[in-house]
């Protein structure tokens, strides 16, 4: 099963913070879903990891609100740390 990191509780830019060391921490491919509640947060994680050459997917807002990005890491990824 994919992680989820749930940052609902985050606000920017410690979401993508929290976000990049989740994507630094797993192996290469790698799907990673992130809940947060911030709409910037949303705009912003998902600009952030195309920056770094992963496929970033949102589904439809859930009924409390929230979004749930799914973000893939590639097997070549421009991450460096």
């Amino acid at each position: 099963m994919d992680p989820l990191l749930d940052l609902t509780a985050e606000r920017c830019p410690m979401t993508f913070v929290r976000v990049r060391l989740a994507l630094d921490s797993l192996p290469a491919p790698a799907t990673l879903h992130v809940r947060l509640r911030d709409p910037q947060a949303v705009g912003n994680v998902t600009r952030s990891a195309t920056a770094l050459g992963c496929t970033v997917s949102a589904a439809a807002p859930r009924d409390d609100g929230d979004a749930v990005l799914t973000i893939r890491k590639p097997i070549s990824s421009r991450q460096t740390g």
